[in-house]
C-alpha cells in the first residue's frame, strides 16, 4: 500500500501549537489510549473509534495551508496515544522528512514490545516460536519510526511500578524499555512529567523520576507539568465521573520546586555512579 493511502484516525488538529514541540508546530491528536491516566483532561481521545479518517495527503494539505508559520517548528504527533497507530505515524514522519519537515513524536511509549519470556524452551525453539517472531517484527516496525523521529516528548507518568500501575492501569515496563531504546538510537528526549497532589507530589517520586533520568543520556529536556482541573468540565460532559475530584491544581511554585528535586537527583545520581 502506497503512503497516500493510508489512514489515520484524526481526532482534532491544533494549526498553532506552541506547547508540544519546538517552534510553532502543526499538532495532529490522534485517536486512541489503552492508558487510563485519572489525570487525563482528553479521555474523548480514549477510544479508536470516531473521530475522522484522513489520508497523509489531507494532513499536509492542512500543513501547506500554513507552511510559512511553521518554517521554525514542525509536525507533531499526539494523541490519545499515537503508537497505536504506528504504522500511519512512520508514514507521516517519513513523509514529513522527505519534505524537509522537523518530525516530534509525544507518547508514554506504552505500546513498545516487551521480550517474550522463555518458558522451558531450547534457545532455537524459543529464537523460532510464534511470540519471538512477532516480537522481532514489531521491533523492525518501531526500528522504521525511530529513523524519520526528530524528537520525542516521553511522558513517564509514575517511577514506581506499583503507582504508575494504580495512575494509569498499565505496567511501566514498555515505557522504560521504549526509553532505552531511544537512548540506543540516540534520538533527543525531552521528559514530560505531570505533577499531582497526594499522588506524584512528594520526593520519592520525584527523586524516582530523577534517578530514570539519570540513565537517559539522550534527555535535552524537562517539562515538569502542574496538574490542573481544566478536564472536569469534559468528564461532566461525557458523562464521567471525574477521578481525582477535589484535588487541587499545583501552583507554578510548586511545580518549579518539584523540577528543582528532579533535577538535582538526577545530576547526584550521575556523580554517584561514575558518570559525569
Amino acid at each position: 500500500m502506497e503512503n497516500e493511502e493510508i489512514k489515520g484516525r484524526v481526532h482534532s488538529i491544533e494549526t498553532f501549537g506552541t506547547v508540544d514541540g519546538p517552534g510553532t508546530r502543526y499538532v495532529i491528536f490522534l485517536k486512541g489510549c489503552p492508558m487510563r491516566c485519572k489525570y487525563c483532561h482528553n479521555p474523548d481521545t480514549w477510544e479508536f473509534a470516531g473521530g475522522t479518517e484522513m489520508t497523509l495527503d489531507e494532513i499536509f494539505a492542512g500543513y501547506y495551508s500554513k507552511k510559512e508559520f511553521y518554517r521554525k517548528g514542525g509536525i507533531t504527533c499526539t494523541g490519545g496515544e499515537p503508537l497505536g497507530q504506528l504504522k500511519f505515524v512512520t508514514a507521516l514522519f517519513k513523509r514529513a522528512k522527505d519534505e524537509g519537515i522537523h518530525t516530534c513524536l509525544d507518547t508514554s511509549g506504552i505500546y513498545y514490545p516487551l521480550k517474550p519470556v522463555n518458558n522451558g524452551k531450547t534457545e532455537e525453539e524459543y529464537l523460532n516460536s510464534g511470540a519471538y517472531k512477532s516480537y522481532e517484527k514489531r521491533l523492525a516496525e518501531f526500528e522504521e519510526l525511530f529513523k524519520v523521529t526528530d524528537l520525542v516528548l516521553l511522558d513517564i507518568k509514575h517511577s514506581d511500578p506499583e503507582g504508575h500501575k494504580e495512575l494509569t492501569a498499565n505496567s511501566i515496563e514498555p515505557v522504560l524499555a521504549f526509553a532505552k531504546a531511544l537512548e540506543a538510537h540516540k534520538i533527543p528526549v525531552s521528559i514530560r512529567h505531570v505533577v499531582v497532589p497526594g499522588i506524584t507530589f512528594n520526593k520519592k517520586e520525584l527523586r524516582g523520576i530523577g534517578e530514570i533520568m539519570a540513565g537517559l543520556f539522550n534527555v535535552v529536556g524537562l517539562e515538569v507539568l502542574p496538574y490542573h482541573t481544566m478536564g472536569v468540565n469534559k468528564y461532566k460532559e461525557l458523562g464521567m465521573e471525574y477521578p481525582l475530584e477535589g484535588v487541587p491544581s499545583l501552583t507554578k511554585e510548586e511545580a518549579a520546586a518539584a523540577k528543582a528535586i528532579i533535577l538535582q537527583t538526577m545530576q547526584e545520581k550521575r556523580k554517584n555512579d561514575g558518570r559525569i
